[in-house]
């Protein structure tokens, strides 16, 4: 593993301590234009989000009052009630984002695919790094808000899906994420800074409590209005 890449996943906790667990389950309280740009203000301000460590899952629960719950795979996305009987599913998913634009609506099928790409990936990194195929590279140092944070470009193989294929994180001197860069694909490419903070302990993990995520310009700079989405996390327990 690059040496950095290393140093990040320690700092989180190890990668020894994070396979011990297979799941990974937390409250979530959500804002941000995202969510009423795309149609669907309020279905998933206060939710619970359930990631496998494992695979590539997830589940929200509930799913506001559409459905008890979501069942995310990046082949099958399904909105279920608590008896598991399918409201809607969708197979090949992300297909169906094919000529989308940020302004483009969603349905509610197509906002469970995204919150459930989104958060697996997001609860798992930096953990992802150690994942088969992964390739990092320590990129120049970047200097934001009056600290120096260290990068790394992160591309992902295609069987692990996510955002986009390639991604950029932003380390403190601690080598705790504090940034995370992306751009969404199935929202035209639009490119995202997600800004990472609050971390809390749980069973020898460092894992956040506070993400923000804000619109990218070309130059790397955040564009700081709007709030494009936002997430207070608690709660957190491990499976």
């Amino acid at each position: 593993m690059q040496k950095l890449a290393a140093e990040i996943i320690d700092a989180h906790g190890g990668l020894d301590s994070w396979k011990r667990h297979d799941s990974l389950t937390a409250h979530l309280r959500q804002g941000g234009v995202l969510w009423p740009l795309k149609g669907q203000a309020g279905v998933l301000d206060e939710t619970s989000v359930t990631v496998s460590l494992r695979e590539i899952h997830a589940s929200h629960s509930p799913f506001g009052t559409i459905a008890a719950r979501s069942d995310y795979r990046p082949a099958r996305v399904a909105l279920l009630e608590a008896d598991g009987a399918e409201v809607v599913a969708l197979d090949q998913p992300r297909a169906s984002f094919d000529g989308h634009t940020l302004e483009t609506p969603w349905t509610p099928i197509q906002l469970a695919y995204f919150a459930g790409c989104a958060m697996w990936t997001y609860f798992n990194m930096p953990f992802l790094l150690a994942w088969d195929g992964v390739e990092t590279e320590e990129l120049a140092p970047w200097d934001e808000d009056g600290q120096r944070l260290r990068r790394l470009r992160v591309t992902l193989p295609p069987a692990i899906v996510s955002h986009s294929s390639v991604q950029t994180l932003y380390v403190t001197d601690e080598g705790l994420l504090a940034r995370h860069d992306y751009d969404v694909e199935i929202a035209g490419g639009t490119p995202g800074a997600h800004y990472i903070s609050g971390y809390t302990g749980v069973d020898g993990i460092r894992l956040p409590t506070r993400r923000r995520i804000y619109p990218r310009q070309p130059d790397g700079q955040r564009v700081p209005e709007p709030l494009v989405v936002s997430i207070d996390i608690d709660n957190y327990v491990f499976g």
